[in-house]
């Protein structure tokens, strides 16, 4: 239910916002005619009757038309409440409904209470139902109880009973039930008159009778004093007569006896339960006169009966044990019932006539004679007979307030004698009879309250009455010799009463009526021999002194410190040997206690003075007096003193100006306690206290008390050693002067005084000053040796021993905070004590050596109170920074001290102090000092004094310098947030000197990691996240070239000027709100009353927030600018509200607070991260105390991120960057569609927000430990599971500096505030570890961003985690408790699973190897991305591995032992390690089951060896998970021999695929029917057909592509496989069209009968003259019809034909062949139909297309690969078709020319040609158009390195409108050459001298164009290299094709060297630097264009 009543509460906070859960919690209540009730609808009930308990004085919410009200649907169900068991739930016991009816009732009585209107109709209800219930159970038919259970909950309530029968249930309840009473034994007035005349003879009597009753007085049980009272005892007259002898009233004892016995406990629970309903109604209801009598003189007679009950005895009773009492309850319940009845059934009288008042009184003298029943009756120790007896005496109480008068006068008559009884029991304060005693204690002091004012002389006449009682029993002093009596128990009680009584009553006429007679009574006694009566007497004078009447004050006082100095006079007499234990008790107790009551209570201040400067002296003299006597007497009188002077020191402030009496005094008393060792330990730990001696003439020598009391253990009591240090919180500095060697002698007599004159410690004894000398050397932790004090007296010695425990106890005590106020400032420090010493002039050199000592002592125990603190949370952590902060404070203030030593060592502890205790670096009151303080700090005394205020500002400025430095490397986002809010203050800004000082400070100050570091190291801010988020948080534009080096000043000016801005706006905005009444004119159109402002501009803000994440759900793009002004003016306004004393909007600001924190996590982009990490830095600067606040809702954001896998944590597949854009070709896996949004944005989002993670990770982790728990818990979640990452590689820099906070944070548990939680700390590790691990388990990838610094950054971030990781300790996890290792303590002892690496034999050995595999992954990392970031670096080999086999064999198994797939991406980031592919290939085969999901493992299955052996590994393959094309291509290849299980599963993953993903590789498809002897692939083939239109009309054109004729090969067997191949070609293309259906036939004719009709027009065209065949094309083109809007063009499908350009035919030249141009209009077959553009294609008749088709599909998965990686590539495979034998389609690359057409029509070079088509060099058209050159030949020259293309004349390089490079004409490529393979053009690729000039305008290699066209090109051959398998693959299927390039040589052993797989990424990058400086103007490319210049007049 707890979680239900949470919500309830919730709901009834603003029932308006929640009507929906309301609603819900309605519809599981019953429905109102409900015969039976559920569970959900019982506790739906009770959620709803604390709502409206809750809610009562908020309005009901409005529901909908079918829903009811709360308060109906309760009204409801007590209307249809049934009693009966069928009716409630079962199992569903009578205590589950008691329980249930309780609860419900107390709710709706709460509620009623609230609202008049609801008590009403509930009245109405209930009365009714009560009256039901009371028929059934009065008439015993109430068998299941519940009836009962329903009216005792009535009946214990406040809730209303009404009614229309109200008259008639009292009239049930007053004849039903039959209350029988027994027999009194004389009438109820002769009774009042006899006890009252028996009262006023003698007061005491009762008292007397009662301790007669125990003997001889001493404190035992009384539990038979009814059964054995004293003759003399009037009260227990009846009780006597009732046992007389033959009859009588013995008779009539036992007629009371047995009719109480008649009655059975359901009566008396019947009778109960009428009474307390009668009283409910009697409350509630008018009730007829005639009924009222009935109930009054049924319970006059009741309480008549009440002291009979009360009086019979025990054993008269014929019940006894359990029985009996069960009886005695539940009668004693009904007459606590009655008793109640009877008052109530009164108060209808008029309470002026007579009969009244005699009715009155008759209840009054009743109500007394019960209660003194109750006190001598032998049950008087039951809790229901204490009931009864409380309520006795509120009803005499009730009597005589309402009524004064005589019945005020009788009841104090009738009180005094039940005071005395009741004092008269023993032991009555110490066991439950206090209960008694203080219902005594509380009626007298509400009778005295009333009567003070009304009738004052009855009042003072019934105090002095109990005065004067103690007084009667004095005597017993007076007797001597054994026949002496000890102090009757009731008098000690009742001077404890009276004592109590003054304090309760705290008026000063009753003290002085009282204390008198106290003071009177201890003077007369022998101070010197005290009796248990004059302890209770000195107790009782200090509780009355503590009220602080002046007079009383003095008095006891006086009297305390007289018998306190009285009991020191006496030490050693011999009177003391023998004296009573009283006297220890007196002094060690009561004394003291009575001093410490006083000091605690006293609040006068004037009285508070006057009382410290009496203890001081009191403590001065005891010291005096006992420093002469032997053994431990100093101690044991000083000591019992101390609680008090601490209690009365507790609000004095010793940085105040101090009286020199006072301070004397303060320095007596700690020379004392220096003397007799009641400091606690200074050196050594504390051990418990050992007990109080009462003997004072114990053993030990004094010499040694010192020395111990400086290493320990604590002699005395703990309490006077925590006395001590509160003591030493209000002492101030000691006479400082004491020490100046100008008044040592005066100084020395003046110290020698206090030793006594008998003492053997004075001056004149250099024994004792050796002891002491040595002692403080000791005390000073041997700073200053002994042999250095030798000018230092005994007593001096001694003194400095004083200040040596004064100053280390401040600080050892609580920090060393002074008393003086709540709150804390740099006076406060208790360093401003401690200094105070050392500027005390003329110091002589020992003293100077020992108060310096002293200081540093006093610091070293302030660094070790607040270490020991670490771990402390909540207000205990609040007090700890506090403490830290004031003293830091203190030490900056203390740098602008005259004195150069001050001014130093406050420098020297300052810095200390930051480096133990960073967070002071973020502290705002430590930062204002430092920035302002430094003219603050000066006095006006000094301003002349010019060399001093340069030297101290020198020193600031030094000392600023260095923190703010220091903050920035640690925490740049809050270091710049607090400065901006120091700018934010303009009224300090406006002292002209302050600044001055700190511009010109701040303008020197850069944050940046370039050339302008301020800090060396790995330091947080050198993180790039981190500087990411500190751009952000500066305000700044994240404009990521420049963040690494941006002023603190100006971004922080400019982000103060923007946040003061925001703030003036809201507060004007206020203003102008509260100005205008709240814009009435929001009242004038409906609204009852103006809105708050508040509230207004909240439901603003929560509108535009939310507007922002909308829009960004939907996809749309949030403004920067605005979002980022919404959320500043947001937090500005939340700002503004932390000061208001409102509550009623604090929802309305928890909610903001919660959008600020989420919508940049909800929106996920750079900029609105950005603009999150300044408001986040801006809510934390401003507002530290939101700080957990923000930090929660930051951490529930990051997991939800997590949740809803965004950004970082974005772990689809589809997600995973370069991998994703390439399946199938080149990756493994389904294709999928692209994400809508880019997921590199969101992952620098969180890169942006992890950055302010770490930012305040620096801040918090020494201090904030409950930051730092929430840190944990995202920690943890982050690494709960290794795969919840984004393996996408923009995210690996964002990923490793995650873990460098998790292995941070880790590091915290060493700390302190961290050791409690070493096993989740452990446990994190192994998580970081594992996800760290498991980054490697994939192929590393390359990723490419516009921003130049995004590369850089990876690498930084991932070569800081290394350095970290280095630098972690490798030493093994320390053993636990159980002296096993922390890691190992998580291993489960009996299985030895580890929760994160499952089974673990030797946890140390294979976390060492983890870590070692983690470094050097994570060292080839960080250079791998170091190559990327900088890859025209030409440094060789920055990291060559240098590892042997075995430790390569040790890495693969310790990688697969973690995740099989690390093992596999080793081998692919070491391609050319042997030892390793081996081991990993092992390890595959020996884990197959586990491997089934990984296609990367197949190729260690799949092998030409096992295929040769026919391995049974291969029977693994149905099982296996896809792989991609490429892969599978390979498997087709011969070395495979068309095995049946390979050539399965390659079919399987085929199909898997889409055909159009296919479609891509026909051209191996093709080839792959060379090997198909199964006609696997065949059926594949025709299969995919089926499926696809396109991938059928592709393969038919292929295969006839294919049936051209091939050279003759020589070898018959290839010639045969030829032949057999050209063969299936006709048949396979026949079983295709043959298994079309009509509609697939369809198109397939129209489309090939329009193609082969445009293809046959060069035929037509060749026997024609040239200058006719233009005429001839148009001619033929006119005849051609287009049949339909569903024909596509050939070499692009997508492309849809709508007609042909008749025009725009045009012949070719071409030796024997006339290839045409035509262009074609198309549309995008998935876009827009009316979208139609042309498109022109080359029909080529006679010429073998398949070559080109080869290269172009190269150069397209290039492009591809550029395009996953992100690198600004240009590539632009054409389209090539073979549709038939020498037959094909070519595209035209749109909008181009030859580089030979520019020089036919233009001279000069390209330079020249740029110039002409784009502008002047420089202007942004020229700079663009040579951008795309750059980057086009750049991608060329990656795909010309790899396909070696060859024929580069102008003729065959294109450039289109933008200045883009197209190679065409791939005839000649890999091994072959024009010129019969001479290979002239020896360079990779072409550089002319005309394109270096546009790449390199300097000519030297050395511009920022050509260093860029490098880059690319490195990069560019680095992703290429990433994929080289899958390009070779593509290559190698069509070895057997009979293409040229295949001809000779090796072609595809020499495409792998050119990948050059042995080399690393950085030999790799320089292989390609060389490559192009190699191809850099090369002359061999310079001679074949003259070449073709001259043989074919191609333009050069």
């Amino acid at each position: 239910m707890e979680p239900l009543y949470e919500l309830v509460d919730l709901i009834a906070t603003n029932p308006s916002q929640f009507p929906d859960q309301l609603s819900y919690l309605i519809s599981r209540s019953p429905p109102p005619s409900a015969s039976r009730f559920s569970r959900s609808h019982l506790h739906s009930l009770l959620a709803i009757a604390r709502f409206i308990a809750t809610a009562a004085a908020s309005p009901d919410p409005l529901f909908t038309e079918p829903t009811p009200s709360p308060k109906s649907v309760v009204l409801d169900f007590l209307r249809s409440l049934s009693l009966q068991p069928s009716s409630w739930p079962q199992p569903f016991n009578l205590d589950s409904v008691s329980s249930f009816l309780n609860e419900f009732v107390g709710y709706l009585s709460a509620a009623a209470n609230a609202d008049p209107g609801f008590a009403c109709e509930v009245g109405d209800v209930v009365g009714d139902t009560v009256s039901l219930s009371l028929g059934i159970f009065l008439n015993g038919k109430d068998e299941s109880g519940l009836c009962k259970a329903f009216l005792r909950a009535v009946s214990g309530s406040d809730l209303p009973v009404g009614g229309k029968d109200v008259e008639r249930l009292v009239s049930l309840l007053v004849d039903e039930v039959v209350i029988p009473v027994a027999a009194a034994p004389a009438s109820p007035r002769d009774c009042a008159a006899s006890e009252i005349s028996s009262t006023q003879s003698s007061p005491m009597s009762a008292v007397a009778a009662v301790s007669s009753s125990n003997g001889n007085g001493n404190s035992g049980s009384y539990s038979n004093a009814g059964e054995a009272s004293s003759p003399g005892s009037n009260s227990n007259v009846s009780t006597q007569a009732l046992v007389s002898n033959g009859g009588g009233l013995g008779n009539n004892l036992r007629q009371q006896v047995g009719s109480f016995e008649d009655e059975s406990l359901e009566s008396l629970e019947k009778q109960e339960i009428a009474c307390k309903i009668l009283t409910r109604l009697l409350e509630e209801v008018t009730i007829e006169n005639k009924l009222i009598e009935q109930v009054r003189l049924l319970a006059r007679k009741q309480v008549q009966s009440m002291p009979g009950f009360l009086k019979i005895r025990k054993r008269d009773w014929n019940e006894q044990g359990q029985l009996l009492k069960a009886r005695i309850n539940a009668k004693l319940a009904v007459y606590q019932a009655v008793t109640k009845l009877n008052i109530k059934s009164l108060e209808s009288l008029d309470s002026k006539s007579k009969p009244s008042k005699k009715l009155w009184l008759e209840t009054l003298v009743s109500f007394t004679e019960a209660s003194e029943a109750c006190l001598i009756s032998v049950w008087r120790k039951m809790n229901m007979c204490e009931e009864l007896f409380s309520s006795l005496l509120a009803g005499m109480t009730h009597i005589a307030v309402t009524k004064g008068g005589q019945q005020l006068r009788v009841l104090l008559i009738r009180l005094k004698g039940l005071v005395l009884t009741a004092c008269a029991q023993a032991d009555t304060w110490g066991t439950s009879q206090r209960t008694i005693l203080q219902t005594v204690l509380n009626t007298c002091c509400k009778v005295i309250e009333y009567g003070w004012t009304t009738d004052r002389a009855p009042i003072d006449t019934f105090i002095m009455g109990l005065v004067a009682s103690v007084r009667d029993r004095n005597d017993y002093e007076e007797q001597e010799g054994e026949d002496k009596q000890p102090v009757p128990v009731g008098q000690l009680n009742l001077i404890r009463l009276l004592a109590d009584l003054s304090v309760s009553v705290n008026k000063s006429e009753v003290v002085d009526m009282i204390l008198p007679l106290f003071i009177e009574n201890l003077e007369e006694g022998e101070a010197s021999t005290p009796s248990v009566l004059r302890i209770r007497l000195l107790d009782a004078a200090s509780h009355i002194a503590s009220l602080g009447f002046e007079k009383s004050f003095r008095e006891t006082v006086v009297l305390m410190t007289r018998s306190y100095l009285n009991k020191l006079s006496s030490l050693g007499s011999a009177e003391s040997k023998t004296s009573a234990p009283e006297a220890t008790t007196e002094r060690v107790e009561t004394l003291p206690a009575g001093f410490l009551l006083i000091a605690s209570r006293l609040t006068s201040t004037k009285l508070r003075s006057d009382y410290r400067h009496r203890l001081l002296a009191l403590s001065s003299d005891v010291g005096l007096a006992a420093e002469s006597k032997s053994g431990r007497s100093g101690a044991d009188f000083l000591g019992p003193l101390l609680p008090a002077v601490a209690e009365i020191c507790s609000d004095f402030n010793p940085s105040t100006n101090v009286e020199p009496s006072l301070l004397k005094l303060f320095r007596n008393l700690w020379f004392y306690v220096a003397l007799f060792g009641l400091a606690p330990p200074v050196q050594g730990a504390q051990t418990p206290a050992k007990p109080i001696s009462g003997a004072l003439n114990s053993v030990g020598s004094i010499s040694s008390v010192p020395l111990q009391a400086v290493n320990g253990p604590y002699m005395w009591n703990a309490q006077w050693a925590a006395a001590v240090q509160r003591i030493a919180q209000g002492t101030p500095p000691l006479f400082p002067q004491v020490v100046s060697s100008v008044k040592w002698l005066e100084d020395e007599l003046e110290l020698n005084a206090l030793h006594n004159p008998g003492s053997r410690k004075g001056s004149n004894n250099e024994k004792a000053a050796v002891t002491q000398r040595t002692v403080l050397s000791v005390a000073l932790g041997g700073r200053v040796d002994v042999g250095a004090m030798t000018t230092i007296s005994g007593v001096k010695a001694t003194y400095l021993l004083a200040v040596a425990f004064l100053e280390t106890i401040r600080f050892s005590s609580n920090g060393g905070i002074l008393n003086g106020g709540t709150s804390l400032t740099a006076s406060r420090s208790a360093f401003s004590c401690v200094f105070e010493y050392l500027k005390t002039p003329d110091l002589i050199a020992a003293v100077s050596q020992c108060l310096s000592a002293i200081v540093h002592r006093a610091f070293e125990t302030a660094v070790s109170w607040l270490e020991e603190r670490r771990s402390d949370t909540g207000n205990a952590a609040q007090i700890r920074e506090a403490t830290l902060c004031t003293h830091a404070c203190f030490l900056i203030q203390s740098m602008s001290e005259r004195e150069e030593s001050v001014r130093d060592l406050s420098v020297n502890l300052l810095a200390q102090l930051r480096d133990k205790f960073p967070q002071v670096l973020w502290d705002s009151s430590c930062l204002d000092s430092l920035l302002f303080s430094v003219e603050s700090g000066s006095s006006s005394a000094l301003v002349n004094d010019p060399a001093w205020i340069a030297t101290v500002r020198s020193l600031y400025k030094k000392v600023v310098r260095e923190w703010i430095n220091k903050s920035v490397s640690y925490a740049p986002c809050t270091s710049q947030g607090l400065l901006q809010e120091k700018l934010c203050k303009a009224n300090a800004w406006q002292r002209s000197q302050q600044t001055t000082d700190v511009v010109s400070l701040l303008s020197e100050m850069r944050l940046g990691s370039g050339k302008n570091d301020c800090w060396t190291g790995i330091q947080t801010a050198n993180i790039p996240a981190v500087m990411a988020a500190a751009a952000a948080a500066s305000g700044a534009s994240m404009n990521l070239t420049e963040i690494l080096n941006f002023e603190v000043l100006s971004t922080g000016i400019v982000s103060a000027t923007v946040k003061s801005n925001h703030a003036g706006q809201i507060s004007g905005m206020k203003s102008l709100f509260s100005s205008m009444g709240g814009f009435q004119r929001l009242k004038s159109i409906g609204s009852t009353e103006p809105p708050e402002a508040d509230k207004v501009v909240l439901m603003n803000f929560f509108h535009q927030l939310q507007q922002f994440v909308t829009a960004s759900e939907k996809g749309g793009e949030v403004d920067k600018a605005l979002f980022r002004q919404t959320c500043s003016q947001a937090t500005a306004f939340l700002l503004s509200s932390l000061d208001t004393d409102s509550k009623s909007n604090m929802d309305g600001f928890s909610q903001l607070l919660r959008l600020l924190c989420w919508c940049p996590a909800y929106i996920s982009t750079a900029n609105a991260m950005e603009t999150g990490v300044f408001i986040w830095t801006w809510l934390v600067s401003a507002a530290p105390q939101l700080g957990s606040l923000v930090f929660a809702e930051l951490v529930d954001a990051w997991l939800w991120t997590i949740d809803t896998k965004r950004g970082l944590f974005a772990s689809e597949e589809r997600l995973f960057g370069p991998a994703a854009r390439l399946r199938p070709q080149l990756s493994p896996g389904e294709p999928e569609d692209l994400p809508e949004r880019d997921p590199v944005e969101q992952i620098i989002a969180h890169r942006l927000w992890l950055g302010f993670f770490i930012d305040r990770f620096e801040v918090i982790r020494h201090n904030g430990l409950e930051q730092l728990l929430l840190l944990g818990r995202m920690l943890q979640g982050t690494t709960k599971t290794p795969w919840n990452f984004s393996r996408h590689p923009a995210a690996t820099g964002t990923f490793f500096t995650v873990m460098l906070l998790g292995l941070k944070f880790c590091s915290c548990q060493s700390q302190g505030n961290l050791q409690k939680f070493k096993a989740g700390l452990q446990l994190l590790e192994d998580r970081i570890y594992r996800a760290s691990l498991g980054w490697f388990a994939h192929e590393p990838e390359w990723f490419e961003i516009k921003d130049v610094n995004f590369a850089p950054s990876e690498a930084q971030s991932v070569s800081i985690f290394l350095h970290y990781l280095q630098n972690e300790k490798a030493d093994p996890p320390q053993p636990d408790v159980k002296g096993r290792e922390n890691g190992s303590s998580l291993v489960d002892e009996n299985d030895k699973y580890h929760p994160v690496w499952g089974q673990v034999e030797n946890y140390a050995a294979e976390r060492e190897k983890r870590r070692q595999l983690l470094l050097m992954l994570c060292q080839h990392e960080a250079n791998r991305l170091e190559v990327w970031a900088q890859p025209t670096n030409p440094k060789e080999g920055a990291f060559r591995l240098k590892i042997s086999p075995d430790k390569w064999v040790e890495y693969a198994r310790t990688g697969f032992s973690v995740d099989p797939r690390i093992a596999l991406a080793l081998v692919s980031r070491f391609r050319a390690n042997t030892h390793l592919k081996a081991e990993v290939t092992q390890l595959v085969q020996t884990h197959i089951p586990e491997l089934r999901t990984i296609p990367e493992a197949l190729p260690y299955i799949i092998s030409p060896k096992t295929v040769e052996e026919n391995s049974t590994l291969l029977q693994q393959l149905p099982h296996w998970a896809a792989c991609s094309i490429t892969q599978a291509l390979e498997f087709l290849t011969p070395a495979y021999k068309g095995h049946p299980r390979v050539m399965a599963y390659v079919l399987r993953v085929m199909e898997s695929y889409p055909p159009e993903r296919v479609t891509f590789f026909m051209p191996q498809l093709v080839q792959a029917l060379r090997y198909d002897d199964d006609k696997l692939v065949e059926s594949y083939l025709l299969r995919a057909a089926q499926r696809s239109d396109i991938f059928a009309h592709i393969l038919i054109w292929h295969l006839q592509g294919e049936t051209c004729g091939s050279e003759p090969v020589k070898d018959a067997t290839i010639a045969e496989k030829q032949a057999a191949f050209q063969a299936l070609l006709p048949a396979v293309r026949q079983r295709i069209i043959d298994s079309f259906n009509p509609k697939a036939r369809d198109i397939f004719d129209r489309e090939f009968d329009f193609f082969d009709k445009v293809t046959s027009i060069s035929g037509v065209l060749y026997p024609l003259p040239k200058e006719e065949r233009r005429a001839g094309i148009r001619k033929e083109l006119e005849k051609i019809e287009l049949n339909g809007d569903d024909l596509y063009l050939p070499t692009a499908p997508s492309k849809l034909v709508k007609g042909i350009i008749v025009d725009s035919g045009i012949p070719l030249q071409s030796a024997a062949k006339v290839p045409i141009l035509i262009s074609f209009n198309v549309a995008d077959r998935n876009g827009d139909p009316h979208d139609i553009r042309p498109q022109g294609c080359i029909f080529k008749v006679g010429d073998d297309c398949r070559q080109d088709v080869l290269a172009l599909q190269v150069i397209a998965l290039l492009r591809d690969i550029f395009q996953a990686v992100g690198i600004n590539l240009y590539l632009f495979p054409y389209g090539v078709l073979p549709t038939g034998p020498e037959r094909g389609i070519i595209e035209v690359v749109p909008d181009t020319r030859s580089r030979s057409q520019m020089g036919e029509t233009t001279d000069g070079g390209l330079y020249e040609i740029f110039q002409q088509d784009y502008g002047p060099v420089g202007s942004p058209s020229f700079e663009t158009a040579r951008e795309n050159f750059i980057i086009s030949s750049a991608g060329y020259a990656v795909a010309s390195l790899l396909l070696q293309p060859k024929d580069r004349h102008n003729g065959n390089l294109l450039f289109d409108n933008e200045g883009r490079l197209v190679h065409i004409d791939f005839g000649f490529i890999l091994e072959t050459s024009p010129g019969g393979n001479m290979r002239f053009e020896s360079a990779h690729f072409k550089l002319s001298h005309e394109m270096t000039q546009l790449l390199d305008p300097s000519g030297a290699m050395k511009s920022e164009t050509w260093t860029r066209f490098v880059s690319l090109c490195v990069k560019g051959y680095l992703a290429a290299r990433r994929h080289m398998e899958g390009i070779i693959y593509t290559v190698l299927m069509m070895v057997d094709s009979g293409l040229p390039c295949f001809s000779r040589g090796d072609p595809i052993g020499n495409l792998r060297k050119r990948f050059r797989p042995e080399m690393s990424e950085r030999e790799a990058a320089n292989f390609m630097i060389r490559t192009c400086t190699d191809a850099y103007n090369k002359w061999t490319t310079a001679g074949y264009d003259l070449i073709q210049y001259l043989q074919q007049g191609i333009e050069k």
